[in-house]
């Protein structure tokens, strides 16, 4: 009887051995895994972007406030968000003013190299619609029911914000036509009512102003990561004038940003951190500022796409999604016709492959799977091992029942 309960000790300690080591198979985390994890937080999982330019200035001496707006207007055009998700306030009074040189135009550099306003702009909000109650309630969709669609900021909790102003402002507070402010803590609460409302993902917020660092100060909603072109009691300069027109055509601080930005498409890798890393108070004339303590990713890994750019998530793949359980075959480029070349639109793109992954994964278990996690070098000499110590104790308890 206690041979019998030895060897029932031997088999039951085996079977745990093996058991942790196919469970340490199963669930620990190889290096690609891991890789796939820290990829997988370092995303912004959005799934579309908005962008919301807004410039606070109107008349003929604040020329290149229109100018900044009018240049982030076309970089996110051309980086891939559409007119239907980009909320543009402008006072446009500029391009047919009289004492335009170059009329129907702006420019953003004395060469007068591109027309900014051209025949493809889309004012959303113009002239004297340009308010701080329109601005909070686009922002937060507190909006009248007969409002067009192209004033309304259609966002989701999957929506990345990139939100740009630019005018004349002071300590945690931003002009509006010389008319009226909008201060710091009206800001941070129309962005406190967004994130209540599950209207954002995340938002980029960058502002180009005299203290334009103070606007952000107020700001205690997750997920915003903020930036703005001077610190409290400094100054934002303008770039340089077209005396031609004979104002100042662009402010520095836009002008730096842009100059990083029209180096990118949008397929490039650039992250925020590398714009950041341009910013040279020297050049632009003030000491920018940035606050990411709000903000859940590293900045190394946000790209500036994330903002600037559209959702570009298209997976291409020489391996067709299984719809059937016998349909799990690998892609065969003989499958496609010899008239019609191979090219990434005769490959199915597999949306879903990550959702799926454990499940397929278990699919195409088999022999090879157990060769390379049950009886791999390292796993029998651990079973051999365990098999040792079971049976010493295993021989101990029979010793002790004679």
């Amino acid at each position: 009887m206690a041979r019998l309960f030895s060897y029932y000790v031997l088999l039951i300690s085996w079977i745990l051995g093996l058991g942790l080591l196919s469970l340490e198979s199963v669930y620990g985390l190889t290096a690609a895994d891991e890789g796939q994890v820290e990829g997988f937080f370092s995303q912004s999982g959005h799934t579309n972007n908005w962008a919301v330019l807004v410039c606070t200035s109107r008349f003929w001496f604040n020329y290149r406030h229109i100018a900044n707006t009018l240049s982030m207007y076309r970089t996110v055009k051309r980086l891939g968000i559409p007119d239907s998700n980009i909320i543009l306030m402008l006072a446009d009074d500029v391009s047919c003013n009289p004492r335009n040189k170059y009329p129907a135009t702006v420019y953003n550099n004395a060469a007068r190299l591109l027309d900014l306003y051209g025949d493809n702009v889309e004012v959303d909000y113009r002239g004297y619609e340009v308010t701080v109650e329109n601005f909070i309630r686009m922002l937060t969709g507190r909006v009248s029911p007969d409002t067009p669609r192209s004033k309304r900021l259609l966002s989701d909790d999957r929506s990345n914000i990139f939100v740009y102003m630019t005018g004349h402002g002071g300590d945690e507070f931003l002009k509006f036509q010389d008319a009226e402010e909008i201060s710091a803590y009206d800001l941070a609460d129309a962005f406190k009512q967004m994130y209540e409302k599950d209207r954002y993902n995340e938002i980029f917020f960058m502002i180009d102003t005299c203290q334009a660092n103070t606007m952000y100060s107020k700001i205690d909603s997750p997920n915003i990561l903020a930036t703005g072109s001077s610190k409290l009691g400094e100054s934002s300069y303008s770039h340089h004038t077209d005396y031609e027109i004979g104002v100042a055509v662009i402010d520095s601080y836009t002008y730096y940003n842009l100059e990083f930005l029209e180096d990118i498409d949008m397929t490039s890798n650039k992250t925020l951190q590398d714009l950041f890393d341009t910013y040279d108070p020297v050049k632009i004339a003030s000491h920018p500022g940035i606050r990411s303590d709000l903000f859940r990713r590293p900045l190394d890994k946000v790209k500036v796409t994330d903002f600037f750019g559209n959702v570009q998530n298209v997976e291409l793949t020489r391996q067709r999604y299984p719809l059937l359980e016998t349909a799990d075959e690998p892609f065969n480029e003989s499958d496609v016709p010899v008239e019609a070349p191979v090219t990434p639109s005769n490959y199915v793109v597999d949306h879903r492959y990550h959702s799926f992954s454990v499940k397929r994964k278990q699919r195409e278990r088999g022999w090879t799977w157990i060769k390379d996690h049950i009886i791999s070098p390292s796993n029998v000499i651990a079973m051999v091992a365990t098999a040792g110590i079971a049976y010493v104790v295993s021989q101990a308890i029979h010793a002790q029942c004679l």
